[in-house]
């Protein structure tokens, strides 16, 4: 007893007891049956000496249970007694005090498990919430945050394959993140999969139930052709304030042991607070994009309220000045000093008109106009001067949107040559009116470039609405 108790290894501590348990009683075999963690299947099994399936006459063989408390470990037996007799009370007796020793030490380190496992599920739990709200551009359904889930959902269950499943809208649910060490076939064929909406684990996880199955490619329920590459699995649904988001697919290897009891309250904890840290990094997200939204409301503010309108001033101050000056070459000067801050003035309002519009995925028409005008600027000597009119881009397709840029890019070369070498650099003037009217009457968007700005304009591409 005290040599047993004094190991803190439980294979070592199993393999000792069969080793007294054989010495004590003088049996030729001995061995440690052990169940699973759940009881309810087989587990470990530790054996001493040659195997006994050739001798097992009546007397011979001896089997106590391992329990604790009434919870059943597994069982100890002894086999083959040496001698002309039969094992006795004796015998038995020493067998029982073992069969306790082996219990008290399965449960202790059990439960050290059990404390082990559980603390390393909250550490990843708290980490994933730690990731996904300091993520700077976290959403509920970028693949950045639902990798981070798919990631240590996988490592948490020491799982081949972690993945997250999202609604699909033609229905069932598909892959949209996925973490797993299996081949790269496996994972190029797992990306985007979708499982079909009459699969009964859909209908479990849309009711917010979890799935549990010890072989998934053996599954009635499972009718995806990706469950070949699985035994094990756990589907559990990323559900938050009564509403499921998605799901949680962990995996292991065909062959490999099946997700405890322990393993599966874990998984579907961590799943639940997992689903409440996407929302809440969703929700993270919004308030940080509703102050980059209004930071730039207030931008816009300051530039018309403030700014124009001191450029404005000034340029009538210069404007009076020309008109008093006696030298004509001042004159010019200052009219060319007025000029420049009109051409300034106008690329504020288009700069204000961006900014109240937002930041998008993709470049809008206004955007694209504007570095149409930087990248002709080496060619021009000076940046043009672009000036938008009216609502641009909400009157234009994409189609329309590409035949106003290619016009202004054509127009732009070809108004190089027509600026005199002596002469440059010459400010070149973009007018994109989406309030202009044709002959007819009808309402069009017009683009007119005039080289040197102040000139007539000239109509290089024009769209009726």
């Amino acid at each position: 007893m005290v040599t047993v108790g004094s190991d803190h290894d439980l294979r070592r501590v199993l393999d000792r007891i069969a080793e007294n348990a054989a010495a004590l009683t003088g049996a030729r075999h001995a061995a440690v049956s052990l169940l699973d963690e759940d009881g309810d299947g087989p587990g470990e099994l530790i054996t001493h000496g040659p195997s006994p399936a050739s001798e097992r006459p009546a007397g011979t063989f001896l089997e106590v249970p391992i329990q604790v408390q009434g919870e059943l470990f597994g069982t100890l037996c002894v086999a083959g007694k040496d001698g002309c007799g039969g094992f006795g009370d004796g015998d038995l007796h020493l067998v029982r005090v073992l069969a306790t020793q082996a219990g008290i030490a399965v449960s202790n380190a059990r439960t050290h498990a059990a404390a082990r496992q559980r603390r390393r599920w909250i550490d990843g739990t708290a980490s994933v919430t730690t990731a996904l709200l300091t993520e700077p551009d976290t959403r509920s359904t970028t693949p950045n945050a639902l990798t981070v889930v798919a990631e240590q959902g996988r490592d948490l269950a020491e799982a081949a394959t972690g993945a997250v499943l999202l609604p699909h809208p033609e229905g069932g649910m598909e892959i949209v993140a996925i973490s797993t060490v299996l081949p790269e076939a496996v994972r190029v064929e797992s990306e985007r999969a979708r499982i079909p909406p009459q699969s009964p684990a859909v209908h479990q996880i849309r009711a917010g139930l979890a799935v549990f199955s010890d072989n998934f490619g053996g599954d009635p329920r499972s009718i995806s052709p990706l469950s070949r590459h699985y035994g094990p699995m756990m589907l559990l649904p990323l559900r938050s304030s009564g509403r499921v988001l998605g799901a949680l697919a962990l995996c292991r290897r065909p062959g490999e042991r099946r997700f405890s009891h322990t393993e599966r309250t874990l998984g579907t904890q961590f799943a639940a607070q997992a689903a409440v840290a996407l929302v809440l990094a969703d929700r993270h997200r919004d308030r940080e994009q509703l102050a980059v939204f209004e930071d730039r409301d207030r931008i816009a503010r300051d530039l018309h309220d403030l700014v124009i309108q001191r450029l404005f001033a000034t340029g009538m101050l210069l404007e009076t000045a020309r008109r008093k000056a006696q030298l004509p070459e001042v004159a010019e000067g200052v009219g060319q000093a007025v000029d420049e801050l009109d051409a300034t003035i106008q690329e504020i309002r288009s700069a204000i008109i961006a900014l109240q519009q937002g930041p998008a995925a993709v470049p809008g028409l206004r955007t694209r106009v504007l570095r149409e005008a930087v990248a002709a600027t080496p060619v021009l000597g000076t940046r043009p001067s672009v000036q938008f009119l009216g609502p641009v881009e909400a009157r234009l397709d994409d189609e329309a949107g590409r035949e106003l840029l290619a016009a202004l890019a054509k127009a732009l070369v070809g108004a190089a040559p027509s600026v005199p070498a002596a002469a440059r650099p010459v400010r070149t003037e973009v007018v994109v009116d989406a309030l202009a009217t044709l002959p007819d009457g009808r309402p069009a968007v017009r683009l007119t470039v005039s080289v040197p700005a102040g000139t007539e304009a000239l109509t290089v591409w024009e769209r009726p609405l």
